[in-house]
């Protein structure tokens, strides 16, 4: 094989040999780096079992839905609003748990404090601009559950 330059390049079998280890040693890093990044930034199990999770999963969903709740979030100034309403109008729960956090990893998830005012929760709470979710656990006042994930576009 020549090159313009004028000189010859010979392809020996010692450089055949090394830019074929080094091709794949470039693959081979690039590979362990992404499966690096894929488990260090995995959260974790949902639930321990699976299979005994699915068994109550349609009774739980139908009572869910059964309440009729919508429930949209948005942030502005420096406060996060979280509306639930039913056919009704506002809905206070009797008990509210959530978690804030991106939608790509769960290393700066936030537990908001969240107050009922003016038919909304709200909690004061400073975020950046693009995706958060906000996994919701609400509590009826007849004892229903209400579990949802709640998409939060911030620009």
């Amino acid at each position: 094989m020549t090159q313009d330059s004028g000189g010859k390049f010979r392809m020996t079998g010692r450089k055949v040999l090394i830019i074929a280890v080094s091709s794949f040693g470039v693959i081979l890093a690039a590979n362990l780096t992404l499966a690096y990044n894929a488990v260090s930034t995995f959260p974790g199990l949902e639930v321990d079992n699976s299979f005994v999770a699915s068994q109550n999963f349609n009774q739980e969903l139908a009572e869910q839905l059964a309440l009729g709740w919508d429930v949209k979030a948005s942030h502005e100034d420096g406060m996060l609003k979280l509306s639930i309403t039913d056919a009704v109008g506002p809905v206070e729960v009797a008990h509210l748990d959530a978690v804030l956090g991106a939608a790509t990893h769960v290393r700066a998830d936030q537990v908001p404090e969240f107050e009922f005012i003016d038919g909304a929760y709200r909690a004061p709470l400073e975020l950046g601009t693009g995706n958060w979710n906000i996994r919701l656990h609400a509590v009826a006042p007849n004892g229903t559950e209400f579990r949802q994930r709640v998409v939060l576009h911030v620009r």
